[in-house]
């Protein structure tokens, strides 16, 4: 499978499966950037999960940065990494860096509602 295919439904294999995200055009790789909702915003807007906003402020649930939260800083939509703030590593030389987090490691605690359409797609349902 080496081009990206519109039609690819889903497979069984899994090089099959990460070659469809390793294909996968800009436009497609942003809506592999999603993570669930906590129980109170699952409850108040009847979705189980988003996709990930620059000042959304997230709970990481697994990984060296277990149980600590912050806002969301930066997202790299083609390498589907998500930075945060307050979770950054201290190199060698003394300096900080910050600290890549998959989207699937991640808790939504509260969402940015700021822009309209955002505001519009969690009131969509």
């Amino acid at each position: 499978m080496t081009d990206w295919n519109t039609s690819w439904k889903a497979s069984v294999q899994p090089r099959k499966q990460r070659a469809y995200v390793r294909n996968a055009p800009l436009h497609v790789r942003g809506s592999f950037v999603t993570s669930h909702l906590s129980k109170d915003l699952r409850q108040k807007h009847k979705r189980r999960a988003l996709r990930l906003r620059v000042g959304d402020k997230v709970k990481v649930v697994r990984g060296t940065f277990a149980d600590k939260t912050g806002k969301v800083e930066r997202i790299n939509v083609k390498a589907q990494k998500v930075y945060i703030t307050g979770i950054e590593l201290i190199k060698r030389d003394g300096s900080k860096a910050m600290y890549p987090v998959h989207p699937s490691n991640i808790l939504i605690q509260e969402l940015d509602l700021s822009d309209k359409r955002r505001l519009g797609t969690v009131k969509q349902q």
